[in-house]
């Protein structure tokens, strides 16, 4: 008989393939593991504390800083929080100018996630792609507001300043550009033998178990779940637009492949519509007063973020800090049932699956 010692390993706290500075204890017997034990808080900065000093315009800059792959999505989920709270009406055209850069952040994002997942489970081409096609939307928004990565846009009542002369024109010329080159990445990976090997019927799960897990985005659909919070409960403009929820069957790292290139498809769909409705011109600010100060109550809104549900709960003294301010952050929340899906998988299998459910770890250690 074959005897072995079990051998205690760590992974991470390191960027490449945990994706930031998250840490894994996993137990193995020879290549399995037997047990997983995620150890989060190496990047805690503790922003909802901080969030009680500060007004809440102050506080729009450290959204950009929890998941930092989507700034855009995590300005507004506070801006739509605080405008529910105050009953503010916003302007067609500045909802129109958050749609489109939220839907532009959703591709910049998946693009980052198929470059690097990639690039965790062995292929170097798709990542340098990504990264290439990323980059044009990254110096949009670079014209837009002046910075690439933390954009601090959105803005209580609208948004900071309107697009500059020729900016839509890019946008509008961006996504048959998109849409060609998605056909590449398929082309270059779909069929790919070793890469189909490499996920499919990994790290699945079925329907009921993700809801227990309280996953979303497409961690959730993967199992076949129709949820998403842009149908579901439509916010922003989102009901004016035809687009389709893309679901899985399976619940595997596959279907999460699959779910997250076709959403991008739908993003750009989103995208061609909001530019042929949005009006010529408009203001881009509502009437705020100068000093914001939500009536003294509290108020939960949640949105679609490229990673799924991210919700934001304030509670409210009517002073213009807010009492308390609660995120619900979807890459923390998702990486719940990761020691769940390394029970009996090997070493090689960890990166895959820990890839497939893309946290960012801004987020995680919020």
């Amino acid at each position: 008989m074959i005897r072995t010692e079990e051998l205690l390993l760590n992974v991470g706290p390191q960027h490449p393939s945990t994706h930031g500075v998250f840490r894994i204890i996993v137990k193995l017997d020879g290549e399995v593991i037997t047990e997983a034990i995620p150890v989060m808080g190496y990047l805690h900065r503790g922003t909802e504390k901080l969030a009680e000093d500060l007004n809440f315009t102050q506080i729009i800059p450290y959204t950009d800083r929890m998941d930092y792959v989507s700034a855009m999505t995590n300005n507004y989920v506070l801006c739509h929080a605080v405008e529910t709270m105050m009953g503010l009406e916003i302007p067609e055209r500045a909802e129109f100018m958050r749609l489109i850069v939220m839907e532009l952040q959703r591709v910049a994002s998946h693009l980052v996630w198929w470059g690097t997942y990639l690039l965790d489970i062995g292929a170097m081409s798709p990542f340098l792609y990504a990264f290439r096609d990323r980059e044009i939307i990254i110096d949009l928004f670079n014209e837009l507001c002046g910075a690439r990565l933390t954009y601090n846009y959105m803005r209580v009542g609208g948004v900071k300043w309107d697009a500059p002369e020729g900016w839509l024109d890019k946008v509008r010329d961006f996504i048959p550009y998109m849409e060609k080159k998605l056909d590449e990445y398929n082309n270059l990976v779909g069929g790919n033998e070793i890469f189909l090997a490499r996920i499919k019927g990994i790290g699945k799960y079925d329907a009921q178990t993700a809801i227990d897990y309280g996953l979303s985005g497409a961690n959730l659909r993967c199992t076949g779940v129709d949820w998403d919070l842009r149908k579901a409960e439509p916010y922003s403009l989102y009901n004016r637009f035809e687009f389709d929820v893309p679901l899985g069957k399976t619940g595997d790292c596959y279907d999460r492949y699959l779910i997250r290139l076709e959403e991008l498809r739908q993003s750009l769909r989103i995208l061609k519509q909001a530019l042929e409705q949005m009006p010529s011109s408009g203001e881009v600010m509502g009437k705020v007063p100068r000093v914001i100060r939500p009536p003294a109550g509290e108020v939960y809104v949640r949105i679609e973020s490229p990673r799924g549900e991210i919700g934001c709960h304030i509670v409210s003294k009517g002073k213009a800090e807010p009492y308390r301010l609660k995120f619900r952050r979807p890459s923390f929340v998702n990486l719940q049932i990761l020691p769940k899906l390394l029970v009996g998988e090997t070493m090689t299998n960890l990166i895959t699956i820990l890839g497939g459910i893309d946290i960012v770890v801004g987020e995680v250690d919020a």
